[in-house]
């Protein structure tokens, strides 16, 4: 009796794990279709405040949106063109657009950002950049590239911060350029503020927050970059992150001095993989503080 029986539990044991390993199979197949071919395009309005000291009484409720890393070139055409739809229905008073332009794999990547631009429409107020590391091409070290990126968004009515300042309505808004391209240099610009003024800093690389040009600043800092890690287990920090601190993923984050840190997750890709990190944008309210 025992040994008729062996045969048979062996046998059902070999099939419950042949299950077990289609199981898997297809499980592993389905989550990495959905994580190119549909968290990459499921993009995510984040509404909240942005709270200033000394805010004109006329800009409070004033909508700012904040795009980043849309990757032109990379990015899917169409899914971006509905997006840029999508911005323009929230009615925009400012836009700010906080780098990666251009995909620095493609060939010809202001041409691209060209065309796709004819699909922005300006914000009601004041359209603002700043440019990324993409936007520098090769290395990120080419400034025959960054300036051709600024000036295709200039022509399209994007204002490039490049280590530089710009007031709209009272607020005090800094651009700087991108912490790993070759024209960062925005110790000058930061003797130059209005203290006390309302202020926000573009700033690409939230890296950039923890080097000591920042003197008095007090304000917020928008950011993007990281993309939120574009993959990133349940319960559990991304295991690839494009920054030296890996506390800069995404969200909102407490800085000394006064500051607060803002980094978006990034609209676009330039590889097309998302996992439990949509992609973002996000839509601010100004508020006093």
């Amino acid at each position: 009796m025992f040994t008729s029986k062996c045969p048979s539990r062996r046998r059902v044991s070999r099939r419950g794990l042949l299950r077990l390993a289609a199981g898997a199979c297809a499980a592993a197949v389905g989550l990495g279709a959905y994580a190119r071919y549909i968290e990459p395009y499921w993009y995510e309005i984040v509404e909240r405040p942005l709270p200033l000291h000394n805010l004109p009484p006329e800009t409070i409720g004033l909508k700012l949106v904040q795009l980043s890393d849309i990757h032109v070139g990379k990015t899917d055409a169409d899914y971006l063109r509905h997006a840029l739809r999508s911005v323009e229905r929230l009615e925009p008073d400012i836009l700010v657009i906080t780098g990666d332009f251009i995909s620095y794999h493609t060939v010809g990547g202001a041409m691209q950002l060209a065309r796709a631009m004819r699909d922005l429409k300006l914000a009601k107020i004041a359209t603002l950049g700043c440019l990324g590391n993409h936007d520098y091409g090769h290395k990120w070290r080419d400034a025959r590239v960054g300036d051709a990126v600024a000036r295709v968004l200039k022509e399209t009515g994007v204002r490039v911060l490049r280590n530089e300042t710009a007031n709209v309505r009272g607020v005090q808004f800094l651009g700087l350029d991108d912490l790993w391209g070759p024209n960062f240099a925005p110790a000058r610009m930061m003797n130059t503020l209005s203290p006390g003024a309302p202020s926000i800093a573009l700033c690409h690389n939230p890296d950039a927050c923890d080097l000591p040009f920042w003197n008095k600043y007090r304000g917020w800092i928008l950011s993007g970059h990281t993309h939120g890690g574009q993959c990133r287990p349940p319960f559990l920090p991304p295991p690839i992150l494009p920054v030296s601190n890996r506390r800069y993923v995404a969200g909102e984050y407490a800085l000394s001095g006064g500051r607060t840190l803002y980094i978006n997750r990034a609209l676009g890709w330039a590889r097309q993989i998302r996992l439990n990190v949509r992609p973002e944008i996000t839509l601010f309210r100004l508020a006093g503080a």
